[in-house]
């Protein structure tokens, strides 16, 4: 029996390795973690990440073929392939602060492989690295092999959070980089006969080690470069009186664009996006390009300015104050089917709002109290570096409250701000929640999810990023 272990029980690691047991019977996976309580949780009926499908891929394999332990050192001395999942975060200090890759986690793993394995691996990057990791991990390797020989594989991710279980099922694309020797293609060859357990051929593409890895980066700049071209276009739309929807929907309908990743928002978040493409800019600027690392700084300068546009906004709308008045939020999560909360705008958004004295109610379907107060007490970068995490000031406390639902948030608010598109918030009674408001009671939907010609007829005074304002909005524009 093919042993896989992969080191690191989040996101990527334990959603993907479930998948892969559940496809391939006959291997048996192994995912391990240092985290005694997060390994407790995949063993538990409470999963320690929620995405739709995950819960029943995991009970059907568990314990059958897939494992979860924290007897990391056995498991990956007992592999055949090796997958590493560990963080790679936002260096906060030194060489590169606030842009380069920290592998301080990558190289802890490798070494630790190195001192374990009594026989041959295939170790598979499998977090999202800046180019040229791989050549450091053979490396490390190479200069403390013992006679064992490695063969590094890179297999980026490219799951989206929400869908990651149906994209683990039908995958765009499999990518799998390595070196073009025999040992490198054999080493290939050994992944892609994994993965074509239930991965068509023609969607298993094989590359050299760089392109791989540098084509996760390419990957998420694109995707995130889309996202701040339509959130600029919405700035515009604003001024102008077009309508955003209308224009991404002419837009998307030219076969050369297509209409994916065009949806106008309050900015976007997750754990990949910006940090890819600070990574990205920083490996720019080390090869001398300054002209295109300039180009893909200004993808993350237009999402903070769509941010703060938007607290502006709410801000300027409202008397230019929001001191001691009651906003409720809803969604905390960076988009929604997650309850991941990692560079979500919401925090930013929160922030912007409670630096104005106002007070706010939180509700997200999926995001604990716990976890946004640690969010609102964090500075930049600060997610990935738990032991940075700080309490919230005695201030703060008293501003921020976490309601159980919808209506308990808007209750006695004046505003109203959608931050996270849950398909219930489309659903809710917002002749209720006009009823229970502070009038003029307003909605500032960054989502644009709700029906703005209803909630007008109601009474609320709606702003919807890059549709037409109302004659109220036009009235008291958004400071710059």
């Amino acid at each position: 029996m093919v042993k896989i272990c992969c080191i690191g029980a989040g996101y990527v690691g334990g959603p993907t390795m479930a998948v892969i047991a559940l496809k391939c019977p006959s291997i048996e996976v192994a995912v391990v973690d240092i985290s005694v309580s997060r390994i407790n949780a995949w063993n538990s009926d409470e999963l320690p990440i929620y995405e739709p499908g995950l819960d029943e891929v995991v009970k059907q394999c568990r314990g059958k073929n897939l494992f979860f332990s924290t007897n990391v050192e056995k498991h990956v001395s007992e592999a055949d392939i090796i997958f590493v999942s560990v963080n790679t975060p936002t260096k906060t200090r030194g060489l590169g602060a606030g842009k380069a890759a920290d592998l301080t986690y990558w190289e802890s793993a490798a070494r630790m492989i190195a001192d374990v394995s009594k026989s041959d691996k295939i170790v598979v990057e499998k977090s999202t690295v800046p180019v040229k990791t791989a050549e450091a991990i053979e490396k490390i390797l190479s200069h403390n092999s013992k006679g064992i020989k490695y063969q590094i594989l890179s297999n980026p991710e490219f799951l989206a959070e929400g869908t990651a279980i149906e994209d683990l099922f039908k995958p765009d694309r499999v990518l799998i980089g390595g070196r073009d020797t025999p040992g490198g293609q054999k080493a290939i060859h050994a992944l892609r006969d994994v993965y074509a357990h239930w991965v068509p051929q023609d969607r298993i593409i094989c590359t050299n080690l760089w392109s791989a890895e540098l084509s996760k980066l390419a990957a998420n700049a694109f995707l995130a470069q889309r996202i701040s071209s339509v959130n600029a276009m919405s700035a515009l739309c604003e001024a102008t009186g077009a309508n955003v929807t209308q224009v991404s929907h002419a837009v998307g309908r030219d076969t050369r664009i297509g209409p994916k990743f065009l949806n106008a928002s309050v900015g976007f978040g997750g754990s990949c996006f910006q940090k890819d493409i600070l990574n990205l800019v920083y490996i720019c600027e080390c090869n001398g390009l300054t002209e295109v690392a300039n180009y893909w700084k200004q993808v993350i300068k237009v999402n903070d300015y769509q941010k703060s546009r938007f607290v502006n906004r709410v801000v300027s709308s409202m008397f230019n104050t929001v001191s001691g008045k009651k906003i409720a939020i809803l969604g905390f999560a960076f988009k929604k089917d997650t309850g991941d909360t990692r560079e979500t705008p919401a925090i930013d958004v929160c922030k912007g709002l409670l630096g104005d004295k106002a007070n706010l109610s939180i509700y997200d379907p999926q995001v604990t109290m716990d976890q946004i107060q640690k969010d609102l007490s964090m500075n930049k970068f600060d997610w990935d570096h738990p032991i940075h995490l700080q309490p919230m000031s005695p201030t703060t406390v008293k501003q921020v409250s976490v309601a159980w639902d919808a209506y308990e948030a808007a209750k006695d608010a004046h505003g109203l701000c959608i931050l996270t598109e849950w398909d219930e918030f489309r659903a809710l009674d917002y002749q209720k929640i006009f009823n229970s408001m502070q009038k003029p009671a307003f909605v500032f939907d960054g989502r644009n999810i709700v029906d703005v010609k209803k909630l007008r007829e109601i009474g609320f005074i709606v702003y919807s990023i890059g549709k037409p304002l109302d004659s109220w909005l036009k009235d008291m524009p958004a400071m710059a």
